[in-house]
């Protein structure tokens, strides 16, 4: 299982544990980025620490902030407007790059509701 793998299942547990989603912003929004694959992901990551290790780390992020979303919020009211808008969600971005594991936000939905039932 590669890290971004890794990253992705720790996302799943530590957002249904902590109830928690952390995002980043500037002034133009939160940012997202085209992958390998053509698709075009928002990063979340599963705490705040996660977060901020990136915002300190990867200069194109460093002028952001951090966003916290209540699960409740991401899963009722982000997921069906990423999935409106044909984005991805980028799960625990890591790394001097920024880069991690992308999943539709069907995906993640099925991946949240299978771990603990709805969330």
């Amino acid at each position: 299982m590669s890290i971004s793998a890794i990253n992705a299942d720790t996302f799943v547990s530590e957002v249904l544990n902590g109830r928690q989603v952390w995002g980043i912003r500037d002034r133009d929004g939160f940012p997202t980025s085209t992958n390998a694959s053509g698709e075009t992901a928002m990063p979340f990551w599963s705490s705040q620490k996660r977060a901020m290790s990136i915002i300190k780390t990867v200069p194109a992020y460093s002028d952001f902030t951090l966003e916290p979303i209540s699960l409740p919020a991401f899963v009722e009211r982000w997921l069906p407007g990423l999935q409106k808008d044909g984005l991805h969600c980028g799960l625990n971005w890591s790394g001097a790059r920024a880069t991690g594991y992308d999943l539709s936000p069907a995906d993640l939905m099925a991946r949240l509701a299978t771990t603990q039932g709805n969330p």
